[in-house]
């Protein structure tokens, strides 16, 4: 999720810096070995003035990317280097790359703004970029293609090339992560971007501010619903968080709502709540969170099971995590990180108690 949230940042500063003719390169983790506090597709933007946009790393390596995309910026060449975190875990911990870690990263200059990817984003659909690597010290921007469902964009140098790539491409983006991919003699980075999950916040109140806040911070695409207008005001939310006036009859009119959504309710009107509620079952929605107590749940869900079969595994009330939560900040934490917990299929558990990896990378334990 944080790869397209970043990404979009980091496009939207490039897109800044060719209007304003501020000369830039893009850092991008190609190949990670091993552990790594940040993988394949992490990207960093480096304008010559100095400022810069996104991380490759948990901040250690970015000083050293940050010179050579500055060297990149002014001789035009693209470059490629390999950091290496050796054997000491500690050491390539707090070194940032993680413990026992090599890390890839493609520094090129960028003279244009990726309007593919930017509108492919923008149109949340998902697509690939691919990168030809191999002759990157060649020339300056590295050759690519940017591939959509409706289409493709740019070259990769070679026609059969090109019509390898269209042909393939799809299948290596089920493997749903970015990677490096060997055709004949060329080495193509695969960057597979896929919009990340819905979360819709079903109230505009003063917590429900909160947790829109963090959940987009997070990287869900969040969409804040509301059928009293006065709270839907733009100046009180994030701005990639979308605003939508409401009711619970007209909600599914207005929204698609799938599998692959998630939904908190916590408009703290009981009559509200439970109309809501209600639409949310008659959809595919997987997580269904519900603001309050228990036994107020209890009777929502009472009253609903008196009109149409309810599958309570999909209602989690109260919500969010036992953590033991002090206001709207503590909650919207909690919320979330149970909402990632069920993303992901696991019991939530502490870290000190696991002793399973905790990532994976290319097929290797991280």
């Amino acid at each position: 999720m944080k790869q397209w949230l970043e990404t979009h940042l980091v496009l939207e500063a490039l897109a800044a810096s060719i209007r304003t003719r501020t000369p830039a390169a893009l850092a991008t983790v190609v190949r990670v070995h091993g552990s790594a506090y940040r993988h394949e597709g992490a990207k960093l933007l480096v304008r010559g003035d100095g400022t810069w946009a996104g991380n490759v790393s948990g901040g250690c390596l970015e000083a050293d990317v940050r010179e050579v995309a500055l060297q990149v910026i002014v001789n035009g060449i693209a470059e490629r280097r390999t950091y290496c975190g050796g054997s000491d875990e500690i050491s390539a911990w707090d070194l940032g790359v993680g413990c026992d870690g090599e890390v890839e990263i493609l520094i090129e200059p960028v003279r244009a703004a990726r309007d593919a990817e930017r509108g492919a984003m923008q149109d949340e659909t998902s697509f690939v970029v691919v990168t030809r690597l191999s002759d990157s010290a060649a020339a300056g921007e590295c050759a690519r293609m940017v591939i959509r469902n409706d289409g493709d964009h740019g070259t990769l140098g070679n026609a059969a090339l090109d019509a390898t790539v269209r042909n393939a491409v799809w299948s290596w983006a089920l493997r749903g992560a970015s990677y490096l991919q060997e055709v004949g003699d060329v080495t193509l980075f695969v960057d597979v971007l896929q919009p990340p999950p819905r979360l819709v916040v079903v109230s505009a109140g003063d917590d429900a501010r909160v947790l829109a806040r963090l959940a987009s911070d997070v990287g869900f695409r969040v969409v804040t619903v509301d059928r009293r207008p006065a709270l839907l005001n733009a100046a009180r939310f994030p701005a990639n968080v979308r605003l939508l006036e409401t009711d619970a009859a007209r909600l599914t009119e207005r929204l698609v709502l799938d599998a692959e959504c998630f939904a908190v309710v916590m408009t703290h009107d009981f009559a509200d709540d439970t109309e809501y509620l209600r639409a949310l079952l008659h959809t595919p929605v997987r997580y269904i969170g519900v603001l309050g107590p228990r036994q107020r749940t209890e009777r929502m869900l009472a009253r609903l099971e008196s009109e149409m079969p309810i599958d309570r595994t999909r209602i989690y009330g109260p919500v969010g995590l036992d953590i033991g939560t002090d206001g709207a900040e503590q909650v919207a934490l909690a919320v979330v990180a149970e909402i990632l917990a069920v993303k992901s299929g696991r019991r939530p558990q502490s870290l000190r108690d696991r002793r399973t990896p905790i990532h994976a990378s290319n097929g290797l334990a991280v």
